[in-house]
């Protein structure tokens, strides 16, 4: 599956909130991109993004940044795919022609099946994933 930069860029900057998510901490845009090492000029345009969806809240001036509007607990997959790639998790469209509609059925399987796993991935399990035990040789 080829995953946009655009989304993996959201889902890196959204993990990186909610690793310093307390519900007051704001983390500044270039923060954000120094540790992800991404250009702060995309980021800013897929944190609007963010925002308009309200997965994120922005603060403006010197002191300004991003912070997560809900618990990284109630903050899916789902909801970061929705806000940077809504086209992705829509369902798709019948066509015509004699084996469309077996087609169609296939392919609302399969997003049915990946929607289903992106709702149940919350920020919060991502980054327990990412602190799992680390084995040395």
């Amino acid at each position: 599956m080829r995953i946009s930069q655009k989304l993996e860029y959201a889902s890196r900057a959204m993990l990186q909130l909610a690793k310093h998510a307390d519900g007051h901490t704001i983390t500044r845009l270039d923060e954000i991109a120094q540790r992800e090492d991404v250009s702060s000029n995309f980021l800013v345009q897929i944190l609007n993004d963010l925002r308009n969806a309200d997965v994120i809240q922005s603060k403006r001036g010197k002191f300004g940044g991003y912070l997560l509007a809900r618990a990284p607990e109630d903050i899916t997959l789902f909801d970061i795919v929705s806000a940077v790639e809504p086209a992705m998790v829509s369902t798709p469209s019948p066509q015509d022609g004699e084996s469309a509609a077996a087609v169609s059925k296939g392919w609302e399987n399969v997003s049915n099946h990946l929607n289903k796993y992106l709702k149940e991935t919350t920020l919060a399990s991502l980054i327990a994933d990412e602190s799992g035990p680390m084995f040395y040789i």
